[in-house]
């Protein structure tokens, strides 16, 4: 088991956590978000959540952003830095996102992933989260399917 050194998670705020979230974007995606995608997220506060991970070393570390519809979370986008994988921080975010969607009521998560990352299928799995379905050719750069998962119940 990974120990996770010093660490927070925060909720995004400012230019700057935005400039490190497109950061992570370039170095996670082929087809990263853009900063009007994140505008646009950002004007709908009531729905949106934006929470990143701060390290001593590195003020955005990764992120996680989801929408709140209801009783169910949608994550739209997670990512951490290269040299912050397989370490643990993607499951502190996870478990720490988990956490928040439940004490904002939601019973229910659901994500897509890529068929082919199966570092991050194995961690949503470790987590609770089961495959519902698949939307084919959904990624593009490569044209890849997605795995449509969800987490039932008590999320967090």
């Amino acid at each position: 088991m990974n120990v996770v050194p010093a660490f927070r998670i925060d909720l995004l705020e400012g230019e700057q956590d935005l400039e490190g979230v497109l950061e992570v974007e370039r170095e996670s995606f082929t087809s990263p978000w853009t900063r009007e995608m994140y505008n646009w997220e950002l004007q709908n506060r009531a729905v949106c959540h934006i929470y990143i991970v701060r390290t001593p070393e590195c003020s955005v570390a990764g992120f996680c952003a989801f929408w709140l519809v209801f009783d169910e979370i949608h994550i739209n986008n997670i990512a951490l830095r290269p040299q912050y994988r397989g370490r643990g921080y993607g499951t502190a975010l996870m478990d720490h996102v988990l956490a928040e969607a439940k004490r904002l009521g939601a019973k229910r998560a659901t994500l897509e992933v890529r068929t082919g990352n199966t570092g991050a299928r194995r961690l949503y799995e470790r987590l609770g989260f089961y495959v519902a379905g698949t939307r084919r050719n959904y990624y593009t750069n490569p044209v890849e399917d997605a795995l449509i998962l969800w987490r039932d119940d008590q999320v967090g």
